[in-house]
């Protein structure tokens, strides 16, 4: 079987799988965050934080108890860093510095899981279970919550109540997160995962001596790191790791679990606004988008020039030999189209063009599917500058869902749009204009430029993915970054949130014959028309400085 032909069969798969479990996992996520009742252990959890699920609140009080929440998962996941060399089950490692562990802490709060360390090399059992897989789960949970949020402004009228940020973020955690970590880590586990809280040890080499190893709970971090869309690994290679990724079906059904929440909160979406073409039309978009950007992908990494690619059978640089190239673009493409952040292949060691698609995947806003919940939002603000672009076009107020997009609800979601650009080119700039940083660069040129450009759009993004070739343990990079993935994180919340107040405080517009169909294929078309042009050429000039010219000139 050829490899083109492979992969084309991987996708087709991938597509079937998906397929038979969008439905009854959307519903489930429907039921999940529409019902009344609570299960016993989730009582248990509100008395344990002191919170009452029945109280419904508004947007300022969903948004205080979303900050608050992660703040202090900020402070826990610091100290614990901090403290790592007196806790048991540290395996003798010591307690991470300072910037690392602001890095660190940050990054797996906020849903990106970007890593500056070397995962065997740093963190011990009690941080890796108790700290970052924790996180893994919560961080995820907190994306879902202010996805519902905003579908519950759509859905609602005439309140500004959004639900009860605490019984958003039990029940997704509960009752949907958990038990698909655990099918997930005994599917992983089932193909070769490590699974055990083994100490350091030696392991014999074929060219002789050993080489020391750690184990780890690996496949339970692995099943919720994907299905979170939080990315990472627990070792420093990632899911090219073979004890995180051992065989091409491992590496296949990581990819779906990546996908599956993300597309399945369309059909959740639907079903809670009350209309499932409604949901259909988001997942077309999203659907179509994902399919252009793996062809793009294994097109770029099959066909490229020259002797040496022609006789590997494309750019297998930095790529596994059991994955291969189709593996590879679509692991690649899946990751970089969510906040995901696992790679099973080296980025920096793409082609060119390949390289631009996987940052081009996160400037869009990563909503082709998205992360978990926030590519669900990102792609329902996107909608709804879509509904105020035709209604510019053809003179009309522009309505969504029975509720009508005014200047408020334009601006919010303008500001939306704007504030992850804003720190990805900023921090790349100061990164570029200092000399500190340029230190940290293997690479110069338009590799280079893109190196930087990479980690900052990562970072900002809350992908966490990285290009390789940068040292971005230091000060400065462990700062900025963290920085700007709180930022990207937390920021955009700010104005989805007053979105959603402000949605549902109106009263329903009732449909017309003028009415813009937002459940047709000509919508669908209209909103990626407008993620590209809105999103997509705001990074054009950085793209074409960077990827896009390396590319050309091989």
């Amino acid at each position: 079987m050829s490899p083109v032909l492979a992969g084309v069969l991987q996708v087709l798969a991938l597509i079937a799988a998906l397929g038979l479990a969008y439905r009854p996992l959307g519903d489930h996520m429907a039921r999940v965050y529409s019902g009344d009742r609570d299960l016993r252990v989730e009582k248990w959890m509100y008395k344990a934080v002191g919170a009452d699920p029945r109280i419904a609140m508004r947007w300022p009080a969903y948004l205080r108890a979303v900050l608050a929440f992660s703040a202090v998962s900020v402070l826990f996941l610091y100290l614990l860093q901090r403290l790592q060399g007196v806790l048991p089950g540290s395996l003798g490692f010591a307690s991470i510095d300072p910037d690392q562990a602001f890095n660190t802490a940050a990054s797996f709060v906020a849903n990106t899981n970007w890593q500056s360390y070397y995962g065997e090399q740093a963190m011990g059992h009690v941080v890796q279970t108790g700290g970052l897989a924790v996180q893994n789960f919560v961080s995820a949970a907190v994306g879902m919550a202010v996805a519902v949020a905003l579908v519950r402004g759509f859905a609602r009228s005439r309140t500004g109540e959004l639900g009860n940020f605490w019984a958003d973020l039990v029940r997704g955690t509960v009752r949907v997160l958990l038990p698909l970590a655990v099918v997930g880590a005994l599917v992983l586990a089932a193909c070769g995962v490590i699974q055990n809280f083994s100490g350091i040890h030696d392991v014999g080499q074929f060219t002789g001596g050993t080489q020391q190893w750690n184990g780890g709970a690996v496949a339970s971090q692995e099943a919720i790191k994907e299905l979170g869309t939080n990315g990472g690994g627990y070792f420093n290679a990632n899911s090219a790791h073979p004890f995180e990724n051992p065989n091409g079906f491992s590496n296949l059904f990581e990819v779906f679990l990546i996908l599956l929440v993300p597309f399945a909160m369309t059909r959740t979406f639907g079903r809670m606004v009350g209309s499932l073409r409604q949901g259909y039309a988001i997942l077309a978009t999203m659907g179509a988008i994902w399919l252009v950007f793996t062809g793009l992908m294994m097109w770029t990494e099959f066909a490229h020039h020259g002797p040496a690619f022609e006789l590997a059978g494309g750019a297998m640089e930095g790529k596994e030999n059991r994955f291969g190239i189709g593996g590879s673009s679509i692991f690649a493409v899946a990751t970089t189209l969510t906040s995901t952040g696992a790679v099973n292949s080296f980025h920096s060691s793409f082609t060119g063009l390949g390289g631009g698609i996987t940052m081009l995947g996160m400037q869009l806003g990563e909503i082709a599917p998205g992360g978990v919940g926030s590519g669900l939002y990102g792609m329902l603000v996107m909608a709804v500058v879509a509904v105020f672009l035709a209604g510019l076009m053809v003179g009309r107020t522009p309505e969504y869902l029975g509720k009508k997009i005014g200047t408020r609800e334009i601006k919010l979601a303008a500001c939306y749009i704007l504030i992850t650009p804003a720190l990805v080119l900023c921090f790349t700039a100061l990164a570029l204009a200092l000399p500190a940083p340029a230190d940290s660069m293997t690479n110069s040129g338009a590799h280079g430029f893109s190196e930087i450009l990479y980690a900052y759009t990562s970072g900002a993004n809350n992908n966490g993915s990285a290009f390789a070739g940068l040292n971005a343990d230091t000060q400065w990079f462990n700062t900025t970054i963290g920085l700007a993935m709180l930022l990207g994180r937390f920021v955009p919340m700010v104005f989805v949130l007053a979105l959603a107040g402000s949605l549902a405080s109106q009263k329903p517009v009732p449909a017309t014959t003028g009415t813009l169909g937002t459940h047709t294929p000509l919508f669908s078309g209209l909103l990626a028309g407008a993620i590209m042009v809105v999103t997509g050429l705001t990074f054009f000039p950085a793209l074409a400085l960077g990827p896009l010219a390396e590319g050309l000139a091989s």
